[in-house]
């Protein structure tokens, strides 16, 4: 595996944004954090200084783009949306993260 620990924390707080915005629809930030925050059952919190640096590298590749809009609270705020190269890169990491998962659970239950 050629990819350093950040680069996996990365790419785990990547799938779960992308999954977020695939099954949400568009999102603001807050949006995002709180439904992975709900879903894990409050296991898996996501901070602003994680959320933001992710979400511009995943625009920059073109996974996401964003546009200005207004909260249900009446705010202004950038709503996230996946693109086809989104949704694509979701099926690459969903698969990834099963091969890894499986892998885990076989050395789990070695005996």
């Amino acid at each position: 595996m050629n990819k350093s620990k950040n680069d996996s924390l990365q790419g785990a707080l990547g799938l779960l944004i992308l999954k977020t915005l695939a099954s949400r629809g568009p999102l603001h930030g807050y949006g995002i954090t709180s439904h992975i925050h709900e879903v894990s059952n409050e296991l898996v919190r996501v901070e602003e200084g994680s959320l933001y640096p992710a979400l511009h590298r995943m625009e920059q590749d073109g996974w996401i783009r964003s546009e200005w809009g207004i909260t249900e609270k009446n705010r202004r705020a950038r709503f996230y949306s996946l693109t086809n190269k989104g949704r694509k890169q979701l099926a690459n990491e969903e698969a990834g993260w099963s091969r890894l998962a499986s892998g885990v659970g076989r050395i789990l239950r070695y005996t």
